[in-house]
């Protein structure tokens, strides 16, 4: 089992009971879109926030990202670190239908995938970088503000194992975390080959 010391963040019961299975630590669910009217629950993630910084794990749908995005407004970014589930489609056991976007939640991820997501996002990678990926190499490599930008980068996201909703500025700062230049260019070599192949 995995540990960390930061406090994950999560949207409800179940993807609590999904994390625990895999990593050993604080977890703290929102209710969803409860938060938004708990200021009790605000001030305990502001609280882990300041004593160890917290980890928000949502789902890859819209509403997901709207948790994710409604934290970001009253934490330091500084104190926060960004796991992103890929977008799997399908449907969870204990549900009769899929969500409205079709995509699994946390709770229907497997445990493999979840760990992967972690280290994914840098919040279990030990190697530090000496170089840093910056806006300027996204435009230079035809991800960020160029023709055709748009769906290079999402291939990369696929590539990536990260949900197709993360900004640009979100995929930096993933890149920085957990890549190196060098395995940036060698992941959008294969993607352009593949599409090629295809």
């Amino acid at each position: 089992m995995l540990y960390t010391d930061k406090a994950i963040i999560v949207e409800g019961k179940y993807d609590k009971i999904k994390l625990s299975s895999v990593i050993e630590g604080v977890i703290i669910q929102t209710n969803g879109f409860e938060l938004y009217k708990n200021e009790e629950k605000r001030r305990l993630i502001k609280f882990y926030a300041e004593k160890s910084g917290i980890i928000i794990l949502t789902d890859s749908d819209t509403a997901g990202f709207q948790i994710r995005n409604y934290i970001k407004s009253f934490v330091d970014s500084d104190k926060i670190t960004n796991v992103y589930i890929p977008d799997v489609f399908g449907k969870e056991k204990r549900k009769d239908k899929p969500s409205k976007e079709g995509k699994l939640g946390v709770e229907g991820i497997s445990a493999e995938i979840l760990i992967k997501a972690f280290k994914s996002s840098g919040a279990l990678c030990s190697k530090k970088r000496n170089e840093s990926i910056t806006s300027i190499d996204l435009y230079d490599l035809g991800l960020a503000g160029t023709k055709g930008a748009n769906s290079k980068r999402k291939a990369l996201l696929k590539a990536l194992g990260l949900p197709e909703l993360v900004s640009t500025k979100a995929m930096l700062d993933v890149l920085n975390k957990c890549y190196s230049m060098d395995e940036l260019t060698k992941a959008l070599r294969k993607i352009s080959s593949d599409m090629n192949n295809t």
